[in-house]
């Protein structure tokens, strides 16, 4: 057999690719050697404006071609970043060498061994993950969460006053809105997402050990941890104070925390609607040309929110894997880490693959309304909860004498099929008030859904 030509395995990068390749432009080897020249160029440039050790601030010209590395930063830099790697096999060593060649370019040489200085692999790939993955929330997944969300919202609002059967534990129960069901979605995951936003994206650059033992034998006058500070916030991230030579991943391990609660509500959503298109109540819009099976040409399989459901398991999977390796470290350092953090795009990549396949579905489905209304006409027993709760409330009011309505409901509707007629019958053979009666005769399956419109302007807070 003649082998294959090399081929991607994972599908993100096969015939996924096109949906997901956006999470690359971060969360890819690229991306993180990209932002790892970032921050070694960054780091010299800090400490050349503070004048450290009698140099003095690099030119404006001089600190935009520097800057430069990571604006221009494409194919042939990484072909590049390679080969040298080839030799060093250590990538943030690699990083290193690259940045250095630069400053050789640029007749810098003065300056080159504030190169990494006084850092670990450790101060460097902590900020650039740190970066990336920031970049990745912020540019790319949060948008298309907010875009699922934001299709949720219209649909729950065109659909606050369709009235819906029930099913807690599969049966018929009482009538909501089918608005009121999706706002629900919307308001869980809205929330999480905010978590999102509010979280924190932790760094350090201390050193070995996290205790600036080279910087301060480099200089024992400087005030290390404020100079620290400064650099790391001046990245846009959130100091770390306190580490080992890693920096402990814990904000990790939140954000991947969230985004697995955002995906286990998106799983609920789409097992959910699978559910209802199922039982009618969504009927599937064809797109021209799909085939729904090999062999039964009548079908439109819901594979949209099939494959959601799956990536989200994959996804949820590997943010789980993640969230409870990185926050664990041998001692001061092992490596467990490092292999862990490369799979962060994949858990990404897979989130955004059911992202794209949720939104996609839920442009593709209509509500069936008459399929609605036929489901309700038949589950009349449903209004057994509102008859009891009027007796009782006629008892309480000493409108009434009958003793244990809810047994008396349920001796006429467990496990029954009764219509209107013999509710009606029923109802007016009460021994409870002419005003609680023709409420009560008055309801419909259609319309005993309560305050469920009226739920769904919770939405604007």
């Amino acid at each position: 057999m003649t082998p294959l030509p090399p081929q991607p395995i994972s599908p993100l990068d096969g015939r996924y690719y096109p949906i997901v390749h956006t999470v690359g432009e971060h969360l890819s080897e690229a991306g993180l050697n990209r932002a790892r020249i970032r921050v070694e160029v960054e780091w010299l440039v800090f400490l050349t404006d503070h004048a450290m050790f009698t140099t003095s601030p690099l030119s404006v010209d001089d600190k935009a071609a520097l800057r430069a590395l990571v604006d221009d930063f494409g194919q042939d830099q990484i072909a590049e970043l390679a080969e040298i790697e080839a030799t060093t096999r250590h990538d943030v060593k690699a990083v290193e060498y690259f940045v250095r060649r630069r400053l050789s370019d640029l007749g810098l040489d003065a300056v080159a061994e504030l190169t990494h200085f006084a850092a670990t692999s450790e101060d460097v790939n902590n900020l650039s993950y740190a970066l990336t993955v920031r970049d990745a929330v912020e540019h790319v997944w949060l948008p298309s969460a907010r875009a699922v969300v934001e299709r949720l919202r219209e649909m729950a609002t065109s659909l606050r006053a369709v009235p819906m059967l029930s099913h807690t534990h599969g049966q018929p129960a009482t009538p909501t809105t089918l608005g009121k069901e999706i706002a629900v979605v919307v308001y869980r995951v809205e929330r999480i997402l905010s978590q999102v936003e509010r979280g924190e994206y932790l760094g350090k650059f201390s050193g070995a050990t996290g205790t600036f033992s080279a910087h301060l034998a480099a200089d024992p006058e400087a005030d290390w941890p404020a100079l620290s500070k400064e650099f790391v916030e001046g990245l846009g991230l959130t100091w770390n104070p306190l580490t080992t030579q890693i920096e402990s991943h814990d904000w990790q391990a939140e954000l991947y925390d969230r985004v697995r609660h955002a995906n286990r509500v998106l799983h609920n959503l789409a097992t959910d609607v699978w559910t209802y298109i199922s039982m009618g109540y969504f009927t599937q819009i064809p797109v021209a040309g799909a085939t729904g099976s090999s062999t039964m040409p009548h079908k439109i399989n819901p594979i949209r929110f099939e494959n959601a459901e799956a990536n989200l398991e994959i996804s949820s999977a590997l943010f789980s894997t993640l969230s409870e390796t990185l926050v664990t470290s041998r001692l001061q350092r092992d490596l467990t880490d490092s292999t862990t953090q490369r799979n962060i795009g994949v858990a990404f990549g897979h989130s955004l693959l059911a992202l794209d396949n949720l939104r996609r579905g839920l442009g593709e489905i209509a509500v069936n309304e008459t399929r609605l209304a036929e489901d309700l006409d038949h589950n009349w027993e449903v209004l057994a909860e509102a008859i009891q709760t009027v007796i009782r409330a006629e008892v309480t009011a000493g409108q009434s004498d009958i003793e244990d309505p809810y047994a008396m409901l349920k001796e006429l509707t467990r496990g029954k099929r009764i219509g209107r007629q013999e509710l009606v019958a029923f109802v007016n053979g009460l021994d409870v008030s002419d005003a609680a009666k023709a409420r009560l005769t008055n309801l419909t399956p259609a319309t005993y859904t309560g305050l469920a419109d009226e739920l769904v302007d919770h939405l604007e807070v």
